[in-house]
């Protein structure tokens, strides 16, 4: 049975990807076997608990729900948490007529050109994002797991297993994680620079009109979106993995 690990690295995903088309990070191949890089990440007790999952007896599993019934169920909760986190991305509050969790900073019509240019805002923004995707997919991950614990030992082991990965490799995420918003601050400086580069010498800069269609600072907020939306994938990777396990095996026990 394949065993599906959570991600460990932001390299050759979607993620890099769109960070790489905003110019902000370029991606690194990196040759090293994996095992040799997963054992970098995880330390002495991690380690341990690794190894004490891999070379366990396989559990006792009392029968639970038909394996189809279970897999349409979490396949439908997947869903719906990444439709509501991506819809807590898309509505930005900037038409007036969404409900907003999350509100997109813009400027305000008073506000000086040094207030609407910092960057602060906008970090505080993505942030909250971050945290809402943490909780979210972190209790979605716990629970598939509980679930594929009681379907059959190979799965409790696959759920065992990702329990110890997840919490071993938690502190390299969020380190890899933490990096976006800086990523974004280079994009956002960047994109400002070549707006006041392109004003005329006697031309106000208004920060009104900094959110109208081409403008550059609606061009970043989408770029920013664009990037929450490819870091919510990332998370998903690890549920996605187990749930398609599950599906697997109910297909090849057919």
């Amino acid at each position: 049975m394949a065993q599906s690990l959570p991600r460990t690295r932001l390299n050759t995903s979607t993620l890099v990807r769109v960070l790489a088309d905003l110019a902000v990070a370029d991606p690194v191949e990196n040759r090293q076997p994996f095992a040799e890089r997963l054992g970098q990440w995880l330390d002495f007790s991690d380690s341990l608990a690794l190894y004490s999952v891999l070379n366990a007896g396989m559990p006792t599993v009392l029968p639970g729900l038909a394996a189809d019934s279970v897999a349409v169920a979490l396949r439908s909760e997947l869903t719906r948490v990444a439709g509501g986190l991506t819809q807590a991305i898309a509505a930005d509050g900037l038409s007036g007529s969404d409900k907003v969790r999350i509100a997109l900073p813009s400027p305000l019509p008073n506000d000086s050109v040094e207030s609407a240019s910092d960057f602060a805002p906008y970090h505080r923004y993505y942030l909250s994002h971050q945290r809402e995707m943490s909780h979210a997919v972190t209790t979605l991950r716990a629970k598939v797991r509980l679930v594929l614990s009681g379907q059959s030992a190979p799965l409790a082991r696959l759920a065992a297993l990702d329990a110890v990965l997840e919490q071993g490799l938690a502190a390299r995420e969020r380190t890899l994680l933490a990096n976006l918003p800086a990523l974004l601050a280079r994009h956002f400086e960047r994109l400002y620079q070549t707006h006041r580069e392109a004003l005329a010498a006697d031309q106000a800069d208004l920060p009104a009109q900094w959110m109208r269609p081409g403008a550059w600072l609606l061009r970043f907020c989408r770029d920013m979106q664009s990037v929450l939306r490819a870091e919510l994938a990332c998370r998903l990777q690890a549920v996605e993995g187990l749930i398609e396990t599950l599906e697997n095996e109910e297909h090849s026990t057919q």
